[in-house]
């Protein structure tokens, strides 16, 4: 057994760490970029919704962003917002889910997937995910179907695709509205298919941390011309303008300002023409640690299933306290110590928040849970969706930091600390042992 007096002595135990520098930051800003906001600022015109028809479908740059994300997914419409929470609260106004309803969403993903839905007072209804992909599981998603669901959101999350034909299959048979929430995975693939293309609508976030960025911003893309037109009223004050007739102020339902700014369309401009060479930085990144880092019982790294192209906005791991002998917060302290950035992922599932846990919404009266439209009986009990309760409490292991700029010899830091930490979980559990008996 190795002594705590050998030069690979854990940092955590008072030794040297494996690395003793921050990784590369991201977003990674590059000229092109910088570049084309001095062009918008040199313009004068920041935003360009204004009176005119044009001006309602926003601005230059907005409309060529709009545009050419829609193609680069062979879609025939794009729609540009502030925020892919304001996106999906638009995606499910225009997919006709409001109050009585409810929408099918996983628990384990960030709180937008579910809070767009109380935002047009639908009820969010949590089903279970797979545990190997995170993504939304088929079996529970059908489970959880009532006469009351509207609509599904799936989550392709951390970059790998939900499946989707499962998905379709069911809200196909059930006669469901289908939103794609691609957030995390834009460019990865479903059996040759674009996630966001499968669905009546998906929505994509360009928030600073995405593999594609504008600093804040949301797109929709559909097929449905007639759900696209409803999106951008939610998105522009529910107001419309008939072509060739000047702005009216004319309210057709409500609807909010959600709109994206020329800056955040230009930044978006170049990024998507980079994203194809981002998301192949994280796969080679993501390939060269699958290959190297150690294979112990307990540890499971990210892999794209079958048919599948994985974009690795997060490697995202799971881990076995059990076969490992360590807890996971342990194990966290230990490769920290050591000057990798890991994390136990999602807290929580969303129904553990207080806000479904007291069903706080709006007002004090409970609404829209107690709303006299709701003829349900929802539940947010514990236990309701085991695979992701586990992932939060004791399972999920997440490093954001494999991405661009980031470099093979920054993954080699992560693989040495690895097998550092590995090697040396006996000392970890003599050394706990010892405190305990003290």
């Amino acid at each position: 057994m190795k002594t705590l007096a050998t030069a690979s002595k854990l940092a955590l135990l008072g030794g040297t760490p494996v690395r003793n520098t921050p990784f590369p930051p991201y977003p990674n800003i590059g000229d092109e970029e910088k570049k084309a906001v001095m062009e918008v600022l040199d313009s004068g015109h920041i935003s360009s919704f204004s009176a005119s028809r044009q001006g309602f479908l926003g601005g230059e740059r907005v409309q060529a962003f709009e545009s050419a994300f829609a193609a680069y997914h062979s879609m025939a419409y794009g729609v540009a917002f502030n925020s892919a929470t304001s996106g999906l609260h638009a995606a499910i106004a225009a997919c006709g889910a409001g109050p009585g309803d409810e929408v099918i969403v996983p628990p384990y993903t960030f709180t937008a997937t579910a809070t767009a839905v109380l935002h047009h007072n639908a009820i969010p209804v949590f089903a279970d995910i797979d545990p190997v992909t995170f993504c939304l599981d088929p079996r529970s998603f059908e489970a959880a179907i009532t006469p009351r669901t509207k609509a599904v959101i799936p989550v392709h999350l951390l970059g790998h695709p939900a499946e989707m034909d499962q998905i379709m299959a069911i809200a196909r048979r059930h006669k469901l509205k289908v939103i794609e929430d691609c957030a995390q995975a834009p460019g990865a693939t479903y059996k040759g298919r674009l996630v966001g293309t499968m669905g009546d609508c998906a929505v994509f976030s360009f928030q600073e941390s995405k593999n594609m960025m504008t600093g804040e911003g949301g797109m929709l893309i559909s097929n449905d011309p007639e759900l696209v037109e409803q999106s951008r009223m939610v998105r522009n004050h529910g107001e419309t303008v008939i072509a060739g007739e000047a702005r009216k102020y004319l309210a057709q339902t409500i609807g909010w300002n959600y709109r994206m700014t020329e800056i955040e369309a230009a930044i978006g401009l170049v990024q998507l023409r980079k994203l194809n060479g981002l998301n192949a930085h994280r796969q080679e990144l993501a390939r060269y640690l699958l290959d190297r880092l150690p294979t112990v019982p307990g540890l499971r790294y990210p892999a794209a299933q079958d048919q599948c192209t994985h974009v690795y906005n997060v490697f995202g791991m799971t881990y076995d306290e059990r076969q490992i002998g360590i807890s996971r917060q342990r194990f966290i302290q230990a490769l920290m110590a050591e000057g990798i950035p890991v994390g136990s992922g999602y807290p929580r599932p969303l129904y553990h928040n207080p806000l479904f846990q007291e069903r706080m919404a709006y007002g004090k009266q409970g609404c829209p849970f107690t709303c006299h439209l709701y003829q349900g009986t929802v539940s947010y009990a514990k236990g309701l969706c085991p695979v992701a309760e586990d992932l939060c409490a004791q399972s999920a292991l997440w490093t954001f930091v494999v991405r661009p700029p980031a470099t093979t010899a920054d993954m080699d830091d992560i693989i040495h600390a690895f097998e550092k930490v590995i090697e040396a979980i006996p000392e970890i559990k003599e050394q706990d042992h010892a405190t305990i008996v003290s």
